[in-house]
């Protein structure tokens, strides 16, 4: 650390297991997804303070932390769970019965070792997926 009370934020979100490698945290970094309290950061040597806001994507989710310890060391994960404060929480995923939002159709089934379509059976496709026009 070159200052004191501050931590490379790379280091930062590997040790409170936001990643599993400080590779990793470095690669979404260079990309310039990271916003340090509302500042998009795209290097890895930035600075974090307690206090900070984070806001980077995991995943499908957009995650909203602020920082409130700095880590000593990258431990178990209830310990990690103590470095942040989490302001949007993962929501749980919907119930299996519940109806999802119509998207894209599955893509047809070939019986295996069928090959590829014939130009023929490709035009017929394209006309059963457009509505029969």
């Amino acid at each position: 650390m070159s200052e004191a009370g501050t931590q490379r934020v790379d280091k930062w979100l590997w040790c409170a297991r936001f990643f599993k490698s400080r590779g990793l945290a470095n690669k979404m970094l260079g990309a310039g997804r990271l916003r340090l309290s509302g500042k998009s950061v795209s290097k890895a040597h930035q600075l974090v303070r307690p206090g900070d806001v984070l806001t980077f994507p995991q995943g499908p989710h957009i995650r909203v932390v602020k920082v409130l310890f700095l880590a000593e060391r990258r431990g178990p994960a209830p310990e990690a769970q103590t470095l942040y404060e989490d302001l949007s929480p993962i929501e749980p995923s919907r119930p299996k019965d519940t109806a999802a939002p119509p998207g894209p159709a599955a893509p047809a089934r070939r019986e295996p070792g069928a090959g590829r379509p014939t130009k023929r059976e490709r035009r017929h496709l394209d006309q059963l997926r457009s509505g029969g026009e």
